[in-house]
């Protein structure tokens, strides 16, 4: 009988030596130039497109390539620090991955990861959700700040949300490092209690719910790219007419931004009669800071704990308003509109939701009582609107540049109402210009009809009222084209 003799076996496996370097990134895309990582391409040149699995980092820092004469590997010289947790969970959960990428003098740089079928096939997108969505919010994300220790059409995340306890489980390993720290420790808490059976299935339902809603926020940095202001000015003449003080105090808001690449310290409070498009201003300063906006409107809030949210005590616990915005923008950095700012003191619960808002407004941070976590508001710019500025308490208002919104002038009402509000009706319902005529006479009678009104609502609902008619008489009475002078338009709109 053989005996095998073990006693010359080595004690200890020799310690894996990593073969890579990170670099520091912020660009929000791979290319050939600015690869997700580099392999070593000294022994050969890999294909444009090369399938395999990474090797799992405890026992060899390598990309194992699916070849003809079997697996080869290919030692990892350079990743982003970004993706190294992304990469060791590929590795260890031997996940099949299709590498696009591009040979040079630095080595094989991997600019697009795909995962594949077992058989080299590629997936349904579906299936590829997760790791889309990962590489996405990885390129999103500022790089660590300590370095970790231990030609096709661009495919994208597919809306993909984090759900499932393995779905955040394995966010927080793959891109736990990429958030806020207190954040990161705030979901460490949370997910334990999610999985714990040691609490109740409520308890673990209200910590998966709000582990769901703040990691499906792209938590990212208060550093704001240079604005154009030609476009922003021009920007600004498309959506509003007149107005030059106004937009003139826009734009050098714009130019600050530009010169400390910080939001202002304080939002805009918009003071103005009803109708004058101060939600339109606010909807314009948003587009041009290219960020996502979400309304509050304060006439409807009469309880503070619609903005802060109930304790998790209660079955029926939700989060805040506020909350829920950051949740729909999907960003830390928004548009926040409120609107109706002057009603914010006619709350009929228990307190004001105005002091909700004072703690919004300091940018030091919002603790929503649900989510039981500090909030960063530092990405957040308030854009208030309001009709009464007596109606604002004097913290609120310290706490915003006010811009005086003046009623139009009965000249800019013409001028709006014959060069905007009455074309863009025409081209809604397929008239042409020259179906739907106005003499001069019959434009200052409109005026003059709704000459004690503030705004430009009632001007839109006339052109509405013109603009129906002239389409009734030509499609029921079959005639060319309508002419309105004084007489018939006070004889339509009286």
């Amino acid at each position: 009988m053989p005996v095998f003799d073990f006693n010359n076996t080595p004690d200890t496996k020799e310690p894996v030596k990593c073969t890579y370097t990170t670099f520091a990134s912020d660009a929000d895309h791979a290319s050939a130039e600015q690869p997700i990582l580099i392999l070593d391409n000294s022994k050969k040149e890999w294909k444009h497109h090369s399938c395999g699995v990474f090797a799992n980092q405890n026992k060899q820092t390598a990309f194992e390539f699916d070849e003809e004469g079997g697996k080869v590997s290919a030692d990892i010289l350079r990743v982003d620090s970004r993706f190294v947790s992304l990469l060791k969970w590929l590795g260890e959960n031997r996940i099949n991955v299709r590498l696009s990428g591009v040979n040079n003098s630095e080595g094989y740089c991997v600019y697009r990861i795909r995962e594949i079928a077992f058989g080299g096939g590629t997936k349904l997108s579906a299936e590829d959700g997760f790791l889309q969505f990962m590489i996405e919010r990885l390129f999103a994300s500022d790089a660590p700040e300590e370095e970790i220790d231990d030609e096709d059409q661009e495919e994208s995340g597919d809306d993909m949300k984090l759900t499932s306890i393995q779905s955040i489980t394995d966010f927080l390993n793959c891109a736990g490092r990429t958030l806020p720290d207190n954040i990161r420790l705030w979901a460490r808490r949370n997910l334990a209690v999610a999985r714990s059976h040691e609490v109740s299935p409520e308890e673990r339902r209200h910590a998966q719910r709000a582990l769901s809603m703040m990691l499906n926020i792209q938590w990212k940095k208060d550093y704001f790219e240079a604005i154009d202001p030609a476009e922003a000015r021009r920007i600004l003449d498309e959506e509003l007419y007149g107005m030059e003080r106004v937009k003139q105090r826009i734009i050098e808001t714009i130019i600050q931004i530009n010169r400390t690449h910080t939001l202002p310290a304080y939002g805009l409070l918009l003071i103005g009669p009803a109708g004058t498009g101060k939600s339109q201003i606010a909807y314009a300063v948003a587009r041009i800071l290219k960020l996502p906006w979400s309304t509050l409107d304060m006439s409807s809030i009469n309880d503070p704990e619609q903005l802060t949210g109930s304790s998790r005590i209660y079955s029926n616990a939700k989060p805040g308003i506020i909350m829920e915005a950051f949740g729909m923008a999907e960003s830390s950095n928004l548009v926040f509109i409120i609107n109706e700012l002057d009603k914010a003191a006619s709350g009929k619960g228990n307190g004001n939701p105005a002091d909700v808002l004072l703690t919004l407004l300091d940018n030091l941070g919002f603790t929503d009582n649900y989510m039981e976590c500090m909030i960063p508001t530092s990405g957040v710019y308030p854009i208030a609107t309001a009709n009464d500025r007596d109606q604002i308490s004097a913290p609120l208002m310290s706490r915003f540049a006010v811009i005086d919104i003046p009623d139009y002038t009965a000249e800019e009402k013409k001028v709006i109402f014959s060069k905007f509000a009455l074309p863009k009706i025409l081209r809604r319902i397929g008239l042409s210009a020259d179906e739907c005529i106005m003499t001069d006479e019959a434009l200052d009678a409109v005026i003059e009809l709704y000459s004690n009104t503030s705004g430009i609502r009632d001007l839109e609902q006339a052109a509405e009222h013109i603009a129906a008619h002239a389409l009734y008489k030509i499609e029921v009475e079959h005639v060319k084209e309508v002419v309105y002078d004084a007489e018939s338009v006070r004889e339509l709109l009286s």
